[in-house]
């Protein structure tokens, strides 16, 4: 009895979990409530909270899938792209980008749930953010191998801060940003001169 419960939520659990996907890739995370995952789940509105304490815990795990996808595809444009640790950034980024255009709403809820650094960010998901600054650090460290694990963490952030900002401001066609269309060039401007000893 004690599996058919546990079973039935881990059922639930996963299907909440690709009806809240594919709200928030159609609509954006604004557009999550809990009556309509609820009708479209079949469930009462209690049983979502029976199976995460809230819908912030809904939103972090379908961000875990999202930062699973995203760093496979990062992953797999650096497989492919040159093995020279500049360039392997410059592929990053770009790979970064393109996720972020396929994926716009997605991608937004990454950065949009309401979570900062002093809240109780459960321990899976910051791996899973440590996991795409690995990849990042990667070739920083090839770069500055006497640079300190401290200070390779400070240029990890600060070129995935500003990656992240061009991206942001571009896709969301700023006043300030460069057209869509040419953050590819902003990004070959940037990472080399940023990035080198």
């Amino acid at each position: 009895m004690a599996r058919d419960t546990t079973q039935r939520r881990a059922e639930l659990r996963d299907r909440l979990i690709d009806i809240a996907e594919d709200e928030i890739r159609a609509n954006g995370l604004a557009s999550l409530r809990a009556r309509a995952l609820a009708d479209k789940a079949g469930c009462a509105v209690g049983a979502i909270y029976n199976v995460f304490d809230d819908l912030t815990g809904l939103v972090l795990a379908v961000n875990g899938r999202t930062f699973g996808r995203m760093g496979a595809e990062v992953s797999d444009a650096v497989r492919q792209g040159p093995s020279d640790p500049v360039g392997t950034m410059v592929v990053m980024a770009k790979g970064y980008l393109r996720f972020a255009l396929r994926n716009p709403r997605l991608w937004r809820a990454l950065f949009d749930v309401q979570m900062t650094a002093d809240s109780d960010v459960p321990r899976w998901y910051l791996e899973e953010l440590q996991r795409l600054f690995a990849l990042i650090a990667a070739p920083l460290r090839i770069l500055h191998p006497e640079t300190p694990a401290d200070r390779i963490d400070l240029m990890t952030r600060a070129l995935f801060s500003s990656v992240h900002g061009m991206v942001l401001l571009g896709t969301e066609h700023r006043i300030s940003a460069v057209p869509e269309d040419r953050i590819d060039e902003m990004i070959e401007f940037l990472i080399p001169r940023v990035a080198r000893p």
